[in-house]
């Protein structure tokens, strides 16, 4: 009875109806086997990054103490804020030039890739100027007016300012390595951003604390590694796109190409990455509302959400390594005019997705206190508290995994199939006014702390899965042109 059941949820022929099949469907082992050539780079992609990048807070933690902690976690909203054009640009790339690898059309893929470093080069540089200019109000605006010491406030500008130079930098890595997973090289992607990283984290070691001869800088030494591991990226990036030879991918650039703005690529990404902007928009203007009313909570208590915060960016990056495959498996798959195999795959990406989530929901319980301990030095000031906030918020992270990983996954999904505005919606009301909204009633009404504003301000994850699954199973988005 159990085998059946295990069957009826997870084997090809009960995924896809008989009536919805316009071809043979892969067995079983082949599907999941199919899904995971893709999604496992990109996890190990992301869950290293996500790793890395949480060893440079533990290393400014373990140097510097919590309001160090702080004031690395005040820019992290308006950064992402500054970023949220590229991600929706990018949310475009991979649908699109996987849509045009299923149809076989390997020229439009190119121009796709060419017209969107121009796009991204052409915003990175206007954004960098913005976020130079105006620094210090944009960190006011995320809390920094409510920072307990005038220390805290001074550092996040001068991080945020340093952080500004990489955009450009960084908007182009992402463009490329967005284009390589939508013809499904993810390894590509894989090894840029974990090479990236390692660099950041080198020079981490040498400019916060003053190794190898370097000077100590602090927290801007934490800033100026990571410009320097973007820049690292973008070389090995670029590298992928322009090599001839043996090296000569799908995707490549070169000098001699028409490098002019295509109307109809740029029609392609506008329509596509346009619906993705303005799910970025108000995610964006969500969590930045969030985190400046988790910042009034107090230094101590920010500092417990950073650490979580990094805990929460790790498990879902699970998610989203799936996602990617959902996109690219979908996007080449209605490409091929086979919408059953887009069914099959993101079902098979979303059942992982769960698999994973329970895995995961029990490391944090056990491992809570452990995990906690690593991000801050035991001496530094009101380390305990610290540790004691932070693990008890990280039971509310391991409740919520399954909505999480599979909202995340879903969408990847829909949007491969091009349906980018019911995502864009369901996306902007729960993260942009149900967040802020129960993270107020949290903390000006009931006078929560950490934990009982996770609980109220996570709880819009469990709406968002209530939404993207049924749309998906619908098969509503089968028609969507991109």
């Amino acid at each position: 009875m159990q085998a059946e059941l295990i069957k009826r949820l997870l084997a090809s022929e009960y995924l896809v109806k008989k009536e919805h099949r316009l071809g043979p469907l892969p067995d079983t082992k082949t599907a999941y086997r199919d899904v995971m050539r893709i999604a496992l780079p990109s996890i190990i992609e992301m869950v290293l990054v996500s790793l890395i990048g949480s060893v440079d807070t533990m290393m400014v933690g373990n140097e510097l103490g919590a309001e160090a902690l702080s004031s690395v976690g005040l820019p992290t909203q308006p950064r992402m804020l500054l970023l949220c054009l590229f991600f929706a640009l990018n949310v475009g790339v991979t649908a699109i030039v996987a849509r045009r690898k299923g149809e076989e059309r390997q020229q439009d893929a190119n121009a796709t890739l060419r017209n969107a470093l121009m796009l991204a080069l052409g915003l990175s540089l206007t954004l960098m100027g913005l976020a130079l200019f105006f620094a210090e109000p944009l960190m006011r605006l995320a809390g920094g007016d409510q920072a307990e010491t005038e220390k805290v406030f001074l550092d996040a500008v001068d991080y945020f300012r340093i952080m500004a130079y990489s955009l450009p930098i960084n908007a182009l890595s992402m463009c490329i390595c967005a284009a390589q997973r939508g013809i499904g090289r993810t390894k590509i992607t894989m090894w840029v951003n974990i090479g990236s990283n390692l660099v950041n984290v080198f020079f981490n070691y040498c400019l916060i604390g003053g190794n190898l001869g370097f000077p100590r800088l602090e927290v801007r030494g934490a800033a100026i590694a990571s410009v320097i591991g973007m820049g690292a990226g973008l070389l090995m990036a670029l590298f992928t796109v322009t090599a001839g030879g043996k090296y000569k991918g799908y995707l490549h650039l070169s000098v001699h190409d028409p490098w002019r703005f295509d109307r109809e690529s740029m029609g392609s990404i506008l329509r596509v990455g346009g619906n993705a902007a303005v799910e970025q928009l108000g995610v964006r203007f969500g969590f930045f509302v969030y985190a400046r009313i988790l910042f009034s909570l107090g230094t101590t208590m920010y500092a417990a959400n950073q650490i979580c915060m990094q805990l929460l960016n790790l498990t879902f990056t699970f998610g989203d390594g799936l996602g990617v495959a959902g996109t690219a498996l979908v996007g080449q798959n209605l490409g091929r005019k086979r919408a059953d195999l887009s069914m099959l795959y993101g079902k098979i990406c979303q059942r992982y997705g769960v698999m994973i989530s329970l895995i995961l929901g029990v490391l944090i319980v056990t491992l809570r206190y452990p995990i906690a301990d690593f991000f801050i030095g035991a001496e530094t000031a009101a380390a305990d508290q610290v540790i004691w906030h932070a693990a008890r918020t990280m039971l509310v992270l391991a409740a919520i995994q399954p909505f999480q990983i599979s909202s995340v996954v879903l969408s990847g999904s829909l949007r491969g199939a091009g349906d980018n505005l019911y995502v864009a919606l369901v996306a902007t009301v729960c993260v942009s006014v149900v967040r802020p909204l129960m993270a107020v009633i949290a903390v000006r009404v009931l006078h929560l702390e950490l934990m009982g504003t996770w609980i109220f301000g996570l709880s819009e994850i469990v709406l968002r899965f209530a939404f993207f699954y049924p749309r998906f199973a619908s098969g509503k988005w089968k028609d969507k042109k991109v």
